[in-house]
């Protein structure tokens, strides 16, 4: 998608679908993976891109990461002036709403963008870009949180990017939310989504962690939590999963969530 002329916002209308809590495993990945670069931070800005029909999220995002940074700023975007319209009673001291979109009219550099369900009706070589546009405005050490979630928010996949590009991919689900981990992969973002065939990295991981989740099965005696524990230990004799906090460990598994470098599934010719 070409961008929009001089003084309009950049990107397309979506579908705006979101509701209370939809977001909050996404959130509480990022205030705790992430919490130390928000703290580390003078007045950190937080951009909360395409937040959809309703102010809720933004709302959310905002009261969480005043917990853990107390002088963040929150500013949802939209390229929907009637979202905007709607959203503006809601603000506060260190909450607003504008219009925009990819342009990202902020005042000044971010700390943190998160756009959760705003690139799935693009290309993926529009999402490429996206990707590099908005990794381009951010502060110095500052991450995009890029990622799509079930409508109400139990099954999610996000990336983590820097200015240099991808991260980490981190998969997070309720456990009853799925009967096999590959159920996931209906959220992978869309740089990953039309990948997962036979000869790509993402595909092999999904089949693996599949595998995993099969051998887990005895141990789904004592609760689907242990099953998933279980089944990412096994996985990680053959992938890089991270172990070590704040990205990894059993901490962050026993929530449904598992993170691993980006390299090990970056499309093939990506």
């Amino acid at each position: 998608m070409s961008p929009s002329s001089a003084g309009r916002p950049v990107g397309s209308v979506t579908r705006g679908t979101t509701g209370v809590n939809r977001l909050r495993r996404a959130d509480r990945w990022l205030t705790a993976v992430h919490g130390r670069l928000l703290r580390a931070t003078d007045r950190p800005l937080v951009v909360d891109l395409g937040y959809g029909a309703s102010h809720t999220t933004t709302l959310e995002l905002f009261t969480r990461l005043r917990r853990v940074s107390p002088s963040v700023e929150v500013v949802g975007i939209e390229i929907d002036p009637a979202r905007v319209a709607l959203a503006k009673p809601y603000e506060r001291e260190g909450l607003s709403f504008a219009l925009g979109g990819f342009e990202l009219p902020v005042p000044r550099p971010p700390t943190v963008i998160r756009a959760f369900n705003v690139l799935r009706q693009y290309g993926e070589a529009e999402a490429w870009h996206y990707w590099d546009v908005l990794a381009s405005r951010l502060a110095p050490g500052g991450i995009v949180v890029e990622g799509t979630c079930s409508e109400i928010g139990h099954r999610a996949v996000w990336a983590c990017l820097s200015a240099e590009g991808p991260l980490t991919l981190t998969l997070s689900a309720r456990f009853n939310a799925f009967e096999r981990p590959s159920d996931l992969a209906d959220r992978l973002p869309k740089t990953l989504i039309h990948r997962n065939v036979p000869g790509e990295p993402v595909h092999a991981f999904l089949r693996d962690f599949d595998r995993a989740w099969a051998v887990a099965a005895p141990y789904g005696a004592h609760g689907l939590r242990q099953r998933w524990l279980r089944a990412v230990e096994i996985l990680a004799g053959g992938w890089p999963v991270h172990r070590v906090a704040p990205l990894g460990g059993t901490a962050r598994w026993r929530l449904g969530e598992l993170s691993i470098p980006w390299s090990a599934v970056h499309p093939v010719g990506g």
